[in-house]
């Protein structure tokens, strides 16, 4: 793919997969207690929200560029899987939907990985 050609982040498999990952993390962060919302709440909320945000902004870059955001991108499912070890430590969630989401997290992050190296 030529250097100054653009991706479109709405037919990217990786930006859908991470929209879906930032649905379900809104959708658990409703159980949450009320306490957290200012602290572990706010950071799963944001690192999940990055996962798509960065995919979409980076896409409008060149492909080197765009490179840097997908790391940024990964980054974040990362620090997210840790967070989700902290709520499921706190007994905000359960194994099952830990082991759920974190399923989706580590195919975001190979599909992502794998994308990032055809963009080279």
């Amino acid at each position: 793919m030529c250097a100054k050609q653009r991706h479109n982040y709405k037919n990217l498999k990786i930006w859908k997969l991470g929209l879906e990952v930032t649905n379900d993390i809104s959708d658990l962060l409703l159980n949450f207690p009320k306490h957290e919302r200012y602290d572990l709440s706010s950071q799963i909320s944001r690192c999940s929200v990055s996962m798509p945000s960065n995919i979409a902004e980076g896409s409008s870059r060149t492909n080197k560029s765009f490179s840097h955001f997908l790391d940024i991108s990964l980054g974040s499912s990362f620090e997210l899987g840790t967070q989700l070890l902290v709520a499921k430590h706190r007994q905000y969630i359960t194994e099952i939907i830990l082991k759920k989401i974190e399923e989706k997290i580590e195919e975001f992050q190979r599909m992502t990985m794998g994308f990032q190296r055809n963009l080279q």
